[in-house]
């Protein structure tokens, strides 16, 4: 167990150290659903970037659930005057604390507006998860949230 949480914050110390944002530079905020908490996002180009949440899960047994994902976004498929919708899909790790801890990996599929004129984001999404230990297994995750972003 300690070795995935020794490799999950790993993963989230070097996503949040990373360097420039072609984009929208750093935000953080809340996300809504299954789990609840904190979300963070780290733009790394203008289509790709790092996403995590430190959050409360309350599927089951209540437990800590941290996650961290890594994702590419494609504006092209819609036209919004006011901003910009981003559809992304991505792939990460997310470690669920409780009594009978699990790890697993994550495929986020989702959507987010960027206001053009705001430092806010909005963004909805439906990720599959896969658990690798202690057990296979697959679950279901989803929620929609706001992020303040600085440059």
């Amino acid at each position: 167990m300690l070795k995935y949480i020794i490799l999950l914050l790993t993963i989230l110390a070097g996503f949040c150290s990373a360097a420039g944002s072609a984009q929208e530079g750093f935000g953080i905020g809340i996300i809504l659903g299954e789990p609840t908490g904190i979300s963070f996002k780290n733009w790394l180009s203008p289509t790709r970037a790092i996403d995590g949440a430190a959050a409360w899960s309350f599927e089951g047994d209540d437990a800590l659930h941290l996650h961290a994902d890594y994702l590419f976004h494609n504006e092209n498929l819609t036209e919004v005057d006011a901003g910009k919708l981003l559809f992304y899909y991505g792939i990460g790790a997310r470690l669920k604390m409780q009594d009978n801890s699990r790890f697993g990996i994550r495929i986020p599929l989702g959507a987010e507006y960027l206001l053009r004129a705001s430092p806010l984001d909005f963004f909805l999404e439906v990720v599959p998860i896969m658990d690798l230990a202690p057990e296979t297994n697959l679950e279901f995750n989803g929620g929609f949230g706001v992020r303040l972003f600085f440059k």
